[in-house]
Parts: C-alpha cells; structure tokens; sequence
C-alpha cells in the first residue's frame, strides 16, 4: 500500500540500492494493489528508479498466495509484504510471504539468492 511508512522504507530501500540489483544482473519490479495512479504519484514522490505494477485486479497477489482477503480497519484484498526472486527462465528462486505488514522482507536471503544465480 503506497504511501504507508514500511512500504515507503521498504521501496526507498530498493531504491536506495539499485546499483546492487543491476551488478547483479537483477530486474526491480514493485507491485501492489494500489490503482495505477497512486502508483504513478507514490514513484514521483519517492524518486523510485525501478517500476511500480497495479495489480489493482488483484490477479498476480492472489496467483502468488499473498493476499489478505481481510485486512486491517475493515479493508479487504490487500497484498501481503512479500519478495520473490524468479529467475530468466520463470522458475521461483525465492519466495517470501510475511503475515505481518509491519515486517521488511530478509534483503540478505534476496541478496544471497541473487548472487547464486550469477
């Protein structure tokens, strides 16, 4: 959810570390359910230098099992904070889905993962 403290920590900090991502060959992809126009103005304010998808449809968070069907302050259809490395060939190299949203997803294991497959 655009504009939360830990979703603007956790994006600032990929962005923050883009050139980590492209040494390592790596594609930085932040998506959430937040409509295509949030998303347009939450990357302008944040200065993120990677895209952001809606996945307003909620098709992709459903297809990766990481949507909240209820969520806090009665909203429903919320992704849930999650970091997945797929590979060139499409295979899940790294999945992690966190129930609580106030957690940051473990950059180390991305980071290891990512070095793996260089």
């Amino acid at each position: 959810m655009a504009f939360t403290g830990v979703c603007t920590k956790e994006l600032c900090q990929m962005r923050d570390d883009i050139a980590y991502y492209q040494n390592v060959n790596a594609q930085v992809l932040g998506i959430s359910v937040d409509s295509p126009f949030v998303q347009i103005k939450f990357k302008a304010d944040q200065n993120l230098n990677f895209p952001l998808l809606s996945d307003f449809n909620k098709e992709a968070s459903r297809a990766y099992d990481c949507l909240y069907e209820e969520f806090t302050m009665g909203l429903r259809g919320v992704s849930k904070r999650s970091a997945f490395v797929v590979d060139k060939e499409g295979v899940i190299r790294y999945a992690e889905v966190l129930e609580s949203a106030g957690d940051l997803p473990n950059f180390e294991a991305i980071n290891r993962t990512l070095e793996s497959l260089n």
